[in-house]
């Protein structure tokens, strides 16, 4: 009889042997394991148990930093989408507050007394209109990028379109053409400056 006949016999023990019988079928698997395994001293059967503990280990310990960076990616993913969810439709906003700080700018100061009540009317609900747009951004973590003259430039955050001499510091913002945006802490939108080339001679 082969020994794969043999362990499929002892494999099938009732499950209401008597001790007796299961001690008969221990035995039988013993007998019928491989000649290698069987010849083992204790001491070699430690060892190699050991052996075999440590790989377990180290595979646990491998699974469970994976399990581990699984979880902190996932947190980081749903806090970004969290934050970053409205990018799209915040950026399609910044025309809508461009053109009414436009407004708001089309009127000198002069111009501005000069208005009629009904017209003063208009210009403080244009801006308070624009006041809200902001507060309602800001509650979302779109904040404007600050880009005043005098201001470091900084790449990330400016775009320079023009290096002009100005009583700003070299390499500052001498002036903005128009406001940057950031969401989080990414750039929704540069801010649009000209950069201080120093003091014209």
């Amino acid at each position: 009889m082969s020994d794969e006949s043999k362990n499929s016999e002892t494999a099938d023990i009732d499950p209401n042997a008597s001790p007796a019988d299961l001690k008969a079928a221990a035995d039988d698997i013993l007998k019928s394991a491989p000649k290698d395994q069987a010849e083992l001293s204790p001491e070699e059967a430690m060892q190699k148990l050991e052996i075999e503990k440590e790989e377990m280990r180290e595979q646990l310990l491998r699974t469970l930093a994976d399990l581990e960076n699984t979880r902190k990616r996932a947190e980081r993913q749903v806090t970004d989408a969290r934050i970053y969810a409205i990018e799209k439709f915040a950026g399609d906003l910044l025309s809508v507050s461009d053109n009414l700080g436009r407004a708001l700018s089309a009127l000198s100061e002069e111009d501005r007394n000069a208005l009629s009540e009904p017209g003063r009317n208009l210009f403080e609900g244009i801006e308070m209109t624009q006041k809200e747009l902001h507060t309602a951004l800001a509650r979302h973590g779109v904040t404007a990028i600050a880009a005043e003259p005098g201001d470091s430039f900084d790449p990330n955050q400016h775009q320079a379109v023009a290096n002009i001499p100005s009583d700003q510091p070299n390499g500052t913002i001498a002036s903005c053409f128009q406001p940057g945006w950031k969401i989080g802490d990414r750039t929704l939108r540069a801010a649009m400056v000209a950069v201080s080339a120093g003091v014209a001679n």
